[in-house]
């Protein structure tokens, strides 16, 4: 997402060091988080929606997920995604070590 945020229009986070959020460490590393033009601090699809609308290439697909039946599919496939990212990332972090 970096490389195709070219205007540098998002300001990413790294969560794993010290962060001023009113959130808790595990609450922010457990899912994605965004926050879009001084609103609400948004989670999950709805925070995938905002990251998209500010890059200009993928800004039709945040503009289908204001949509409300569309963000809650997105949000299934989400929280899908998260019950096998631990083994995802088990996997990657093998390959890489063989590498």
């Amino acid at each position: 997402m970096r490389r195709l945020d070219r205007r540098g229009a998002i300001a990413f986070v790294d969560a794993t060091g010290p962060v001023d959020c009113p959130l808790d460490r595990a609450d922010m590393l457990a899912r994605f988080h965004a926050q879009e033009d001084g609103g609400p601090l948004l989670s999950g699809a709805a925070a995938f929606a905002a990251m998209w609308r500010a890059i200009p290439l993928l800004r039709p697909l945040g503009e289908v997920a204001r949509n409300r039946l569309v963000l809650a599919g997105l949000e299934r496939v989400y929280r899908s995604f998260l019950r096998v990212r631990p083994r995802l990332k088990r996997r990657f972090l093998r390959r890489k070590a063989r590498a």
